[in-house]
């Protein structure tokens, strides 16, 4: 492709970072994009370029912030974890013990844990539920009280793709009054200025970059790729990423889909695991030695309950360190990814906090984020 404008800039010795992020723009025909590196809590890399809006030209910069789709699983489970340390939330409990009505239906066994480790049994909901009582949030808590484990709880597991927002958002909200985006920003968004919501504020909107599907992207056009995302057994099909309801429509990323529905800078994303892994600029840090010993402690790994091993190891909430499809740097790093193949992780081995976003979608496991931690690597063992 031609000449594309790269802003930002990557500190001595964080070069080879600087230069996968340009290759890229060739190797994958990269629409727009940003990476952020956070080492020791100092920013080391920022890097942005391309093009935010196709339609309307505007350029991508430091500022701009897309949806990072199943990221948002990442700040969801970094809530839960701090509540934990905090003593409020207990994992191994039962999550009966903070919404008794949850029990129905044989679930009175299911802890916070195996939500988090996606083993609860509840990965889709039976209940049709329109768009307007998604964004309601009871009419979905309802639906989970009503919902029969398919599977013994904890016996097996499979992605709690939507489910697994609203199940430990709950919680977050029977402990804290909050629902989980509001909590998240109030406890640690707004302290810690970090571009990244569940839940766009409309003051927001001018700096949305807006999706494109890559051609031939494997997995399907828009519409089914949306189904996969967000829908609950089929409840709730999204037409497009540019129709009303879409991934671009910025009510439906107003409303705070707390599985799916984050949106977020590269250096918001990079300063969060930053933060929890050895705080920002010299501040304490977010969560403890021992809350991450937990969070990376592995709870699901091989074959899913319907059989199938996409090489994935789960922790407390996180993906964790894999040959693929997702490598990191060791067995302290945690993190998600997200549909468009945004990911975002930490480690405090390293002490590192790391995030890619882009608004051209290739799909989940592609390897323009990998390609950017493979260097990261390399320059830390430099």
């Amino acid at each position: 492709m031609g000449t594309v404008e790269i802003g930002g800039w990557a500190d001595e010795g964080f070069g080879g970072v600087a230069d996968v992020f340009r290759e890229n723009f060739d190797v994958f025909g990269e629409l727009g994009t940003a990476v952020s590196v956070r080492v020791g809590g100092r920013p080391v890399v920022e890097l942005w370029g391309g093009v935010a809006d196709e339609s309307s030209g505007r350029p991508w910069d430091q500022e701009t912030v897309v949806p990072v789709f199943s990221c948002a699983k990442g700040l969801v489970s970094i809530c839960a974890h701090l509540l934990a340390q905090q003593g409020r939330l207990d994992l191994d409990a039962p999550v009966v013990v903070y919404w008794p009505e949850f029990a129905a239906e044989g679930k009175e066994r299911i802890t916070t844990r195996m939500v988090l480790g996606h083993r609860a049994g509840v990965p889709v909901l039976d209940r049709t539920l329109s768009f307007g009582e998604i964004t309601e949030w009871t009419p979905v808590v309802r639906a989970i009280e009503e919902q029969r484990p398919l599977w013994e709880p904890g016996e097996a597991y499979e992605y709690h793709g939507h489910v697994f927002g609203f199940l430990v958002g709950e919680v977050v909200r029977r402990i804290t009054g909050l629902t989980p985006g509001r909590f998240f920003r109030e406890a640690i968004g707004e302290p810690l200025g970090l571009r990244a919501w569940i839940g766009l504020p409309a003051a927001e909107r001018g700096q949305l970059a807006r999706l494109v599907e890559a051609e031939g992207r494997p997995g399907g056009d828009p519409q089914s790729l949306l189904m996969r995302i967000v829908t609950m057994n089929g409840a709730l099909a999204f037409p497009g990423l540019d129709e009303p309801h879409g991934f671009n429509d910025p009510e439906l990323l107003g409303t705070g889909l707390p599985g799916a529905g984050a949106v977020a800078s590269a250096s918001g994303l990079a300063a969060l695991y930053g933060a929890a892994v050895t705080g920002l600029d010299g501040g304490p840090r977010l969560l403890s030695e021992e809350t991450l010993t937990s969070a990376v402690r592995e709870v699901s790994t091989g074959p899913t309950w319907h059989g199938h091993d996409l090489g994935q190891r789960w922790g407390a909430g996180f993906l964790l360190d894999s040959e693929r499809p997702r490598p990191m740097l060791g067995a302290r790093s945690f993190g998600n990814d997200g549909a468009g193949g945004q990911f975002a992780f930490g480690d405090d081995e390293f002490g590192v906090g790391f995030a890619y976003v882009a608004n051209r979608m290739i799909g989940h496991g592609d390897d323009r984020a990998n390609r950017l931690i493979t260097a990261l690597r390399e320059s830390l063992k430099a």
